[in-house]
């Protein structure tokens, strides 16, 4: 059997000394699985992504990613596999506004090392499979909301991760434009071969993933 992709063991995290917000979390995600994460507003999803994703730390507990126990890691290390291994879409699609959609697909690429020529040709890969083949040269403020956030998934897979985290990634769209948005993720996730952790409020969209985890009182279910 593989490894999972995520392991999170006892997860806990207290905000000012007396918020208490993840109580003994624990959750296991397998390579190609795609797990929904619903929670009410205020219940903890976002810092639960956040320290899966390596970008806050738990007050205590473990995250295992990619089969590394990431509390062993230097800072150095942590910032290399999150961006190596993670890649994030938000309900906002936080494009850099200054640049095409090419560019923004291309930056995480780049930063990595990759060459500019593979960085384009991957960039341009990513937006004929969200049908923005020629949308490529348009700047974020030239494309529609759900456009805006398809090129924000290219932007998340561009560096071909192995768990993709998602949160509420069609909140700010319209129930079409959701739709639509949400199933070429899913497509998307399938076809790359990636683990998927996506917060939602919405059921239906819910689902259509391979299992629904709930978060209420700092304890998954």
């Amino acid at each position: 059997m593989s490894e999972p992709t995520l392991a999170l063991r006892g997860l806990e995290k207290t905000y000012g000394g007396r918020l208490p917000v993840l109580r003994g979390v624990d959750l296991t995600i397998e390579p190609g699985e795609t797990v929904a994460l619903v929670a009410p507003s205020g219940a903890g999803k976002s810092t639960l992504l956040h320290i899966a994703g390596l970008l806050d730390t738990p007050d205590a507990g473990s995250v295992s990613l990619a089969g590394r126990d990431t509390g062993k890691l230097s800072d150095g290390a942590r910032t290399e596999l999150r961006r190596d291994t993670v890649g994030f879409v938000y309900q906002f699609h936080h494009l850099l506004p200054e640049f095409t959609a090419h560019e923004n697909v291309m930056l995480p690429q780049q930063a990595s090392g990759v060459a500019q020529g593979k960085a384009r040709a991957r960039a341009q890969e990513l937006l004929d499979a969200v049908g923005l083949s020629e949308r490529g040269a348009h700047r974020p403020s030239q494309m529609s909301g759900g456009e805006q956030q398809r090129v924000a998934l290219c932007r998340a897979l561009a560096n071909r991760p192995r768990l993709l985290l998602a949160d509420e990634p069609t909140g700010n769209l319209d129930a079409q434009t959701s739709d639509t948005v949400f199933a070429l993720l899913l497509e998307l996730v399938r076809a790359e071969g990636l683990c998927a952790l996506i917060a939602t409020h919405d059921m239906a969209l819910a689902g259509r993933m391979d299992r629904i985890v709930r978060l209420e009182g700092g304890v998954l279910t």
